[in-house]
């Protein structure tokens, strides 16, 4: 199946190169089989928290979106995917291409004539992709400090990573991980971040 759509799939980044990840799922492992241009830093591999497909009501030609989604940098992407089926109609792949706004908001901004349709991310589809709750967390973080994810204190970090433990982010699995990536640092940085957050304030010493 990866070997079938790749040259789909990179026909596509081309075109939209740099501006679009185009990633390619695997229902029965529930994981990244292949990816393009990754803006969201991903591998192959990771977990694609796609949710169960035979749960799902195919609606129209199996197309959902455009629906919006965030990079942990504050960027918003819209995203568009398809479920592909196999000769009787079983889910053999989830085609997904995420397209960075930036460029486009930017223009529209100064046109004030560029308004990119989103609908709501389908609940079905995305039920248990936690990595988006972490994603808008730390976007929104970011944001609200004015600053940057190099340029956060190691106060900020260790509320930052309370924030994201009272979302319950680290109850998922491979949580770490995914979280490290998301904020620049490495896994034993958030494990220190994560016991400083979680101790009694009048214990903690994150200055």
């Amino acid at each position: 199946m990866a070997d079938r759509l790749a040259p789909v799939c990179e026909a596509i980044a081309r075109l939209l190169s740099p501006h679009a990840e185009v990633v390619l799922h695997d229902p029965a492992t529930d994981s990244v089989l292949a990816i393009w241009n990754p803006l969201s830093k991903r591998t192959v591999g990771d977990p694609s928290l796609l949710g169960e497909l035979d749960e799902l009501t195919p609606v129209g030609t199996d197309v959902y979106g455009p629906y919006p989604k965030s990079l942990p940098d504050g960027r918003r992407l819209s995203s568009v995917s398809a479920v592909i089926r196999d000769g009787e109609g079983r889910p053999e792949a989830v085609l997904c291409v995420n397209v960075d706004r930036s460029a486009f908001d930017a223009a529209a901004r100064i046109l004030a004539a560029f308004a990119a349709p989103a609908t709501a991310q389908p609940a079905a589809l995305f039920a248990g992709d936690w990595t988006e709750r972490l994603n808008e967390t730390v976007a929104d973080f970011v944001r609200d400090k004015g600053a940057t994810l190099d340029g956060l204190s190691k106060s900020d970090r260790v509320e930052l990573v309370a924030e994201l433990d009272a979302a319950g982010v680290f109850d998922q699995r491979r949580s770490v991980p995914t979280v490290a990536r998301a904020m620049g640092l490495s896994r034993s940085a958030v494990y220190q971040l994560l016991a400083l957050s979680r101790k009694e304030p009048a214990d903690a010493d994150p200055a």
